[in-house]
């Protein structure tokens, strides 16, 4: 079986198990998503999802957030780890977005890897699901699990990335995401994963 054949039959396996996967985390428009994404930076999208309500209760656009002293978002965030630094990047992307954007999140790779706590992730996060436009944005499951079914050799994010662009029509890219997260947190655990009971390890891992 060539790597393109391997890849052709595990979308089709993930397409059979998650035809239509909900995004994790819970959003209302563009701005919560990205603020979202940048709070789940090492930590669970449960745990984001359980902080996010206080949140966007206090502040859930650019120009209500802008207005949030750094503090208070810390204390409202701290559960998701890293609340000093994500406060600061949260207030700073909302001042940005107010003072260059019009209060609006671009629909602009580069301009909203330019935000702070935005990195390149992020971006095709909010870039495909907010917005529609086809990215392969690569966290630690699909990283883990693209190396683990030989479809990349794993060096680093960006290489993933690329390869599994490669391999899988673009119009699919969004679903795929989702999917492989799914499936990586439901089946394909990096623990204590037995391969040889798993709908595509079995067959697939290298």
């Amino acid at each position: 079986m060539t790597i393109q054949e391997k890849a052709n039959k595990i979308a089709a396996i993930l397409h059979e198990l998650y035809p239509s996967p909900p995004i994790p985390l819970q959003h209302s428009d563009a701005f919560t998503l990205l603020v979202a994404v940048v709070l789940s930076a090492q930590c669970t999208d449960v745990r984001v999802n359980l902080v996010t309500p206080a949140l966007f209760a206090r502040a859930r656009t650019p120009q209500t957030m802008a207005e949030v002293p750094v503090e208070h978002i810390r204390d409202l965030i701290r559960p998701c780890g890293l609340s000093p630094q994500k406060a600061k990047a949260i207030a700073g992307l909302s001042q940005i977005l107010v003072r260059e954007h019009a209060g609006a999140v671009p629909a602009d790779f580069a301009a909203l890897e330019r935000l702070p706590g935005v990195g390149h992730k992020t971006a095709s996060v909010v870039m495909a699901q907010a917005f529609g436009v086809p990215a392969f944005a690569v966290d630690t499951h699909i990283h883990r699990l693209a190396q683990r079914w030989g479809l990349s050799s794993g060096k680093n994010v960006e290489t993933t990335e690329r390869d599994c662009k490669a391999l899988f029509a673009e119009s699919t890219w969004n679903l795929l995401h989702l999917q492989i997260i799914y499936f990586g947190r439901e089946h394909c655990p990096a623990l204590r994963h037995a391969a040889s009971h798993c709908l595509i390890c079995a067959w697939a891992a290298s």
